[in-house]
């Protein structure tokens, strides 16, 4: 006789469901959704500085391009998201007060998911359904102050996923792998190489300094453009560091003057070791210094 496994708790404030708010514990969608059959989807990560939208236009843009490259038209416009995300901070705040916990020295991340829809499964593309649309807050946990002062260890695989990691999917079981990697080697990240050149982390970019320049990959089909691509650039203008984005080798990373990653939840963040040496002198350099400082700036002006 089978039996029904147990279920970890899940939280009872709200979440967002094809057009109700109910708690996240109640929340329930068809097992023929084609998110949860084939991976039809995509979703975004928006981070929120005490109650404010961090690059909220950036993220819809890249949203909209994930759908359009998926060939679902976006359900919403970008008011409602924007009303959908303020709503459910403000819901998660009440909610941690009430747990006794003061909502104001939280920020929180928003996360937001669509799905082709419901319909039986075949491969092909249905036509005519409406998209699931999901969406939550969590609490935003950042870096500490130790992995700020020292940076983290990191470990380098080659990049097995497919060739459309500029689409921000929820067929992430790649990326699990990658990711897993690093976990069973006692590593913050695990950074891939294809072919013999840096594409990007399990769940984070990657970036070189060289010289005193900042390098990063070309934004193509390879990489998933991280909204602090464009972030990094406007930073390294204000800062005065040299930006360039182009193929870098996997020579070039292992002797590279400082190494970082960038992600909503790294921010930005030094690597001081990877596969066990020393990146750099082993602790975060200059230029991350600069990097972080301007970052920190944008999100209290956000």
């Amino acid at each position: 006789m089978l039996t029904s496994p147990s279920l970890p708790s899940l939280p009872d404030y709200p979440c967002y469901l094809n057009g109700t708010y109910t708690p996240l514990c109640d929340a329930k969608i068809s097992v023929m959704d084609r998110g949860f059959i084939f991976g039809d989807g995509v979703y975004e990560v928006v981070p929120v500085y005490a109650g404010r939208l961090f690059r909220f236009a950036q993220h819809m843009a890249r949203l909209d391009r994930s759908l359009a490259e998926l060939r679902i038209a976006n359900p919403l416009s970008q008011e409602e998201w924007r009303t959908i995300a303020t709503t459910l901070v403000a819901a998660h705040a009440e909610h941690t007060s009430a747990s006794g916990l003061n909502p104001i020295n939280l920020n929180h991340l928003v996360y937001l998911q669509i799905t082709r829809g419901v319909a039986l499964r075949d491969h092909a593309m249905p036509q005519d359904i409406t998209p699931t649309v999901f969406a939550m807050a969590t609490k935003m946990n950042l870096p500490s102050t130790t992995q700020r002062s020292q940076g983290v260890a990191c470990v380098t695989a080659d990049d097995f996923r497919w060739e459309k990691a500029h689409i921000k999917s929820t067929s992430l079981l790649g990326a699990v792998f990658a990711r897993q990697i690093g976990v069973d080697a006692g590593a913050t990240e695990t950074v891939m190489f294809r072919n013999g050149f840096l594409s990007e982390a399990a769940s984070s970019n990657v970036w070189l300094v060289q010289n005193g320049t900042l390098v990063g990959p070309p934004k193509d089909n390879l990489v998933l453009e991280g909204i602090r691509f464009g972030l990094m650039e406007e930073i390294c203008r204000a800062q005065g560091i040299p930006f360039e984005l182009r193929r870098i080798t996997r020579e070039e990373v292992l002797h590279a003057d400082e190494l970082l990653l960038s992600s909503a939840t790294k921010e930005v963040l030094a690597i001081t070791r990877l596969d066990g040496q020393p990146v750099g002198t082993g602790l975060p350099g200059p230029v991350y210094t600069q990097l972080y400082a301007g970052y920190t700036a944008a999100t209290q002006a956000a």
